[in-house]
Parts: structure tokens; C-alpha cells; sequence
């Protein structure tokens, strides 16, 4: 799937932030159950997102399970059955969206969008910024059990990939990938937050990253996102020196998060979105999109980017 898109298009249009569009709509995610609060108050607003970044051209959706876990809804109130539910709720109504619009797409020019289930790293439950920090503790044995709940809810609903995302240490991809293992045809990227082009969240090299994954059979790519924009020229550098997989990069706006104010601070890059991506292209980077303060506008760049390098014209 993947590896057929690069080949036939060059890379891989991703989507962009499910929760600034939810925002943008009028939203409100101050709740630490974030956009995933919307699959109870207003799923169709989630399904429209989906539909605007197909219709700006993404070749991928990422479902809105990233902070949807069935403990976290259990605190927020919520009973056991209507928390799976919620929860498979994610991967339908990315589906739903996916299939509206391949029924009325007219062209001929781009492969059918598939779908990843977003699996958000733990501290994206503790909803207090440890995906930027990493450093929980816990043991692999531990967030294996704390993301089985999940992985097993969104396999019984048809997920087949999934988007490991924003995840701050090694030791949380190492328990992913020993937990996707036992799924037969399930295959994942894996992507981490990072402090600089050089890290990630939790210190660990980069490279190390890419290397561990390198070796793991459902790993079907690798890289990072919602990591500062201007990092992630040399972040896909170091990661294609070290792995064979594609390289995937989403970062974010260049803003800062403040997870005590739920608010993002600080100056946007996104205005140079399009040359950035060029560059991440040139350097190897196979899947493209964008993560938290980016919309269908950076969707529509990587979209007419792409139409430029298959015209030699970049």
C-alpha cells in the first residue's frame, strides 16, 4: 500500500490536525479527553474533517483514537460499553468519510485514501503533555497492557494499519511493536516527538530509533510528528541514513505547547510549508503531511508539490 503510492507517486500525502479543524469549527477541546470529546458530542464534525483533507488531496486519514482510550473516557464518565463503542466509532467514521468521497471522485490520478488508526502514546491519556517529555514510568509490560484495550478494540472494528504516533521514548514503540506482533496482517508507522533534530522527547537518539524499527517486520515505516518544523529537515536525514523503511514526517507548526493552558505559543512556520516539504522529499522522506496548527491549505501545498516533481517541474 505504502511502498505502491512512493513508487507510482513519489510520497505519501498524509492528512493534517484533526483537532484545529475541530476548533476552527467552533469545538471546544479544553477537556482531557481532547477532539476525542466530539465522537460523543458531534461525530459528524470529525467525519467532515476527514472529508476536507481527502478533498485537498491526502492520501491517508488518521482516525481520531489518538486520546481515546477506554480509561479515559471511563473518568470522564462515560460507561464501559459506550467507550468501545466511541472508540470503534474512530475507525468507521474515517472509513465513512473515505468512501463518500471515493464515490464521487471523478479522477484517475491518485490511488484510493486508506486509513490509520491513531494508537497516541500514554502520556497523551495522562493529558499533561508527557508526549512532549516522555519519562513516564512505566514498564514495556505496562504499556503493553495499557494499549491492548485499544489496538484489540479498533482490529474487531477492521483496522489493519495504524499510526503509532507522537511517541516520546523507545521503550513505547518497543511495546507497541511487541503488541501489533500478535495481530496476523496488522503492520503500523511509527512516529515520535522530538526535542531537536536530533533526539527524541525522552533524549534517545534518533537513529536509535530507526534502527530498532528497522529490524521489526510490522514496522512499515518510520520517522516523526508533531515535532517542530524546522527540526525535521535534519531528523529525516538521520533517519534515512539509518533504516530501509520509509522515512514519514508530520511535524507540527513550529509553535510550543502549554499543557497547563491547553494553548500553543510562539511563531508559526507553516507559511514556508511547501518548500520545507520539498526538502524532506529530496532528502527521502516517503510519507508527508502534517501534524498539530495544520490544515487542508498545508494539504493542498504537499498535493500541488507532488504534481510539480511528477512533472519535473520541482
Amino acid at each position: 500500500m505504502i511502498k505502491s503510492i512512493i513508487q507510482k507517486n513519489g510520497f505519501v500525502i498524509l492528512d493534517g490536525a484533526l483537532a484545529t479543524e475541530l476548533e476552527k469549527a467552533g469545538c471546544d477541546l479544553n477537556h482531557r479527553l481532547w477532539s476525542a470529546k466530539i465522537l460523543a458530542e458531534d461525530p459528524d464534525r470529525i467525519k467532515r474533517v476527514h472529508q476536507l483533507y481527502f478533498e485537498a488531496g491526502a492520501d491517508c486519514a488518521i482516525t481520531s483514537s489518538y486520546q481515546a482510550v477506554p480509561d479515559g473516557f471511563l473518568q470522564a464518565g462515560f460507561s464501559s460499553e459506550t467507550a468501545k463503542s466511541l472508540i470503534q466509532l474512530t475507525f468507521s467514521l474515517a472509513v465513512n468519510a473515505r468512501d463518500s468521497f471515493w464515490e464521487s471522485y471523478s479522477g484517475t490520478d491518485r490511488p484510493k485514501p486508506f486509513v490509520a488508526a491513531s494508537i497516541g502514546p500514554y502520556g497523551a491519556y495522562l493529558a499533561d503533555g508527557s508526549e512532549y517529555r516522555g519519562g513516564y514510568s512505566l514498564t514495556k509490560e505496562e504499556l503493553i497492557a495499557f494499549h491492548r484495550p485499544r489496538v484489540e478494540l479498533l482490529v474487531e472494528a477492521g483496522a489493519d494499519f495504524f499510526a503509532c504516533e507522537t511517541l516520546p521514548s523507545l521503550l513505547e514503540a518497543e511495546a507497541l511493536v511487541d503488541l501489533l506482533t500478535e495481530y496476523p496482517g496488522v503492520s503500523a508507522w511509527f512516529s515520535f516527538s522530538c526535542k531537536d533534530g536530533a533526539h527524541i522527547s525522552d533524549g534517545t537518539p534518533i537513529e536509535s530509533c530507526a534502527a530498532m524499527l528497522d529490524h521489526a517486520d510490522v514496522a512499515a515505516a518510520v520517522g516523526i510528528n508533531c515535532t517542530p518544523l524546522h527540526y525535521a529537515e535534519e531528523l529525516v536525514q538521520r533517519l534515512s541514513s539509518k533504516t530501509d523503511k520509509p522515512v514519514i514526517v508530520y511535524p507540527n507548526s513550529g509553535e510550543i505547547y502549554d499543557a497547563s493552558t491547553n494553548q500553543w505559543h510562539g511563531d508559526s512556520s507553516v507559511d514556508s510549508f511547501q518548500a520545507h516539504a520539498e526538502t524532506w522529499a529530496d532528502h527521502g522522506a516517503g510519507l508527508i503531511g502534517g501534524c498539530c496548527r495544520t490544515g487542508p491549505d498545508e494539504i493542498r501545498q504537499l498535493t500541488a508539490l507532488r504534481c510539480r516533481i511528477k512533472e519535473g517541474l520541482a
